[in-house]
């Protein structure tokens, strides 16, 4: 037993992705003292690994997450879900904090323990249908991670009131990625010379991330910039069709001349904030963002940014003033910002340190845990 409140933070995702890495800085900045957060995962993975290595509670069962077509009440049936309301009798448990996927399960066993359920809506895309939407009015609490995912999730005309989806946008930790770190070693493995133009990419591999814009770009900057070389950080797949996507990414890599000699893979890095210093330009191709966790984190370390516009970055890149946006699938349109940034040393520089201003003003790591904070004694003092 323990007087600290006890949170089972529920996630359907294993490993390091830009949700979980944002989860993460979270709980790291709740008040230890006054939370003890638990991680129930459906397998074995990096984010379980994190979590022990902070000496926090883990759990280990296999489940299924749900698709967007699920139905209530018979996902709230499914044997997951009376585990974990075993779960939460077990550990004592107070609050439950889940992601979409796991919702279906996780929120009755909530409801049939007696305690508040809040959930984290990462997907605008996550649009209800008509037979779902009584049950996302259930939850104790829903957030969304930037208004772009509120509207998408509400729809228009919205189903329930948007005052019912807090906006909380998430934060990064700025004395991880901070300016002036070391990047060296980034370029040592992934052979770039130490004085070549650097423009950097990471991501996991998903089509939507749109590593085949980011080699099309490369190739039109390669073309003006001859000396520029680029890499791609990311490894983790979710799926069969993404270890699919990522052989179409890296054999059109192998059997292009230019690509072949300039465009690296780094695969899985912990230490993204140095991948991130080691850049000269920090680039989002993707087709859309929710968020965009990793635009924000190249603003922290001063970088500037040339990202797509759909979506969270839309809200978060300051366009002009902490980097470019540009529509998405357009290569051309990264290419020709990439370009003026690699050509324009006083220009990254003044456009990174507004990014990093920017980030401390909007989007630190301790401003969201603060208001997290703030809707977790809200529920549990049973304010909905």
């Amino acid at each position: 037993m323990t007087d600290r409140i006890n949170i089972l933070f529920v996630s359907s995702y294993i490993d390091l992705g830009g949700g979980e890495t944002a989860l993460l800085n979270l709980v790291d900045n709740l008040d230890p003292k006054h939370y003890l957060p638990h991680l129930l995962v459906r397998a074995e993975g990096q984010l379980a690994a994190a979590w022990r290595k902070r000496d926090w509670p883990v759990y280990i069962k296999s489940w299924r997450g749900a698709s967007t077509y699920f139905v209530p009440m018979l996902w709230a049936q499914l044997p997951i879900s009376r585990t974990i309301g075993k779960l939460i009798r077990d550990q004592h448990i107070n609050l439950v904090h889940s992601d979409y996927h796991t919702l279906p399960m996780a929120l009755p066993a909530a409801e049939r323990a007696g305690i508040p359920a809040l959930w984290w809506c990462w997907g605008w895309w996550f649009k209800p249908k008509v037979w779902q939407r009584a049950f996302f009015q259930r939850p104790a609490a829903t957030i969304a991670l930037s208004k772009a995912i509120k509207e998408g999730f509400l729809g228009e005309p919205p189903f329930m009131p948007p005052d019912q989806v807090e906006l909380i946008y998430s934060g990064v930790d700025t004395t991880r990625f901070q300016p002036g770190l070391d990047g060296s070693q980034v370029r040592v493995d992934g052979g770039v010379p130490m004085d070549a133009p650097l423009v950097a990419l990471i991501a996991r591999f998903q089509d939507v991330k749109g590593h085949d814009v980011f080699q099309d770009m490369a190739r039109q900057v390669g073309r003006m910039i001859p000396e520029a070389h680029f890499v791609v950080a990311g490894e983790n797949t979710q799926t069969t069709a993404d270890n699919a996507y990522k052989t179409r990414i890296l054999e059109t890599t192998a059997n292009d001349p230019l690509l072949k000699s300039r465009l690296h893979y780094l695969g899985f890095r912990a230490d993204s904030e140095r991948v991130i210093t080691a850049a000269d330009v920090v680039v989002c191709s993707s087709h859309f963002e929710s968020y965009g966790m990793v635009n924000i984190e190249a603003m922290a370390s001063g970088k500037p940014v040339v990202s797509t516009n759909k979506g969270g970055p839309s809200e978060t890149v300051a366009d002009g003033v902490t980097g470019y946006l540009v529509p998405p699938n357009d290569a051309a349109g990264l290419a020709l910002q990439v370009i003026a940034l690699l050509e324009n040393a006083a220009l990254r520089r003044r456009m990174g340190m507004a990014g990093r201003a920017r980030v401390e003003q909007l989007f630190s790591v301790k401003s969201m845990a603060a208001q997290y904070s703030q809707v977790v004694e809200r529920v549990l003092n049973g304010r909905k």
